[in-house]
């Protein structure tokens, strides 16, 4: 059976200070899912344990966010977490401190049975 995408949605996160990409990320991941409601899930009768979660990343520097975490950071489903260079990172003038801006794209899917 295909899967079919229903949601698609994104978020933007960052950390202002310290340079963590896993923070942003994180937050990015908490935007992106405080703009969605999956209430076709019950409407449907669908199962959420079975629904596919694609999470991808962008930063900067995509080996510093600890994708385990973000993963970990999903309430439902079977989640994959992808981490691309993607995202901005902007230095502070005159100090050592770096602000990480993380962008989330999240894509849920179910399979379905083809109509006959």
């Amino acid at each position: 059976m295909p899967l079919k995408r229903f949601i698609l949605e994104m978020g933007a996160g960052n950390d202002l200070h310290g340079g963590d990409y896993t923070k942003a990320a994180l937050r990015a991941v908490q935007d992106a899912l405080h703009h969605s409601s999956l209430a076709f899930i019950r409407s449907l009768g669908l199962n959420a344990k079975e629904m596919q979660v694609e999470v991808t990343i962008g930063v900067q520097e995509p080996a510093k966010v600890d994708a385990a975490a973000v993963k970990a950071s999903l309430p439902h489903g079977q989640v994959t977490v992808k981490v691309v260079k993607g995202g901005l990172d902007v230095p502070a003038e005159g100090s050592h401190d770096l602000a990480v801006i993380a962008s989330a794209a999240i894509a849920v899917r179910f399979e379905m049975k083809a109509a006959t």
